[in-house]
């Protein structure tokens, strides 16, 4: 009688990573594809029909010039899910398990900061004064509105259209206080944390990777820009 040979466990599924949210800046990409197009258009045209050192000089500022462009104006972007941020600046990429995170701050920029002190910006997230007014505005409008309405209750005759009308417009916005989007994000990211930081694959060290892809362009360009300019 032949025993069986037991059978080796069937693979677990991998587990699944979730999905990452991405944060960028619409004002900064459009901003920076203008700048591109810009200098491509006046690089290829010196370039073709420029004399003398001048397509080599166009070459080189270009080297020098599109990398920095786009590391600034393109490149930035804030990446999360629900084990880690992963922040995407102009010269390094930092990885931040939410483990590592000790809290977000907004003044003058947004900033994550990690159990160790250390602060890295979020280039992709600025900061908008212009907006956080914008959005006190329409605070005070909507409050306003509220207290209309709220007064219009009380009765009298031909009040009711118009109490109807401020208290629709202030159940519009009973969700919470209105926010500039830039705050908007940063509460997002928060409530993430919170929700996230205790979980067993939110653990780990913060990783830092210089961004060298973006720094030899430019220096090359730089030291082409040098060398055509020494020889004259």
């Amino acid at each position: 009688m032949t025993t069986p040979e037991p059978q080796s466990p069937s693979p677990q599924p991998p587990v699944p990573v979730s999905k990452d949210r991405v944060y960028r800046s619409p004002a900064g990409i459009a901003g920076g594809v203008l700048l591109l197009a810009l200098a491509l258009w006046l690089g290829i045209d010196a370039v073709v029909a420029g004399k003398g050192r001048t397509p080599w000089l166009a070459l080189a500022a270009l080297l020098f010039l599109v990398p920095l462009v786009l590391a600034y104006t393109v490149r930035p972007a804030v990446f999360a899910n629900d084990d880690r941020l992963r922040v995407r600046n102009p010269f390094r990429v930092v990885v931040v398990p939410w483990g590592q995170v000790a809290s977000f701050r907004s003044a003058y920029s947004n900033e994550v900061v990690t159990e160790g002190g250390d602060k890295y910006q979020l280039w992709s997230i600025p900061v908008s004064l212009r907006g956080r007014k914008k959005a006190a505005r329409q605070e005070a409008r909507r409050s306003a509105g509220a207290g209309r309405g709220r007064g219009g209750s009380l009765g009298g005759f031909g009040q009711s259209g118009r109490s109807d009308i401020d208290g629709a417009a202030a159940g519009a916005g009973a969700d919470g206080p209105v926010r500039a989007e830039a705050d908007k994000v940063m509460d997002e990211l928060r409530d993430l944390l919170e929700a996230r930081r205790p979980a067993s694959t939110s653990q780990g060290e913060v990783t830092v990777r210089w961004a060298y892809e973006i720094f030899a362009p430019v220096l090359a360009g730089a030291v082409l820009l040098a060398v055509l300019s020494a020889i004259g």
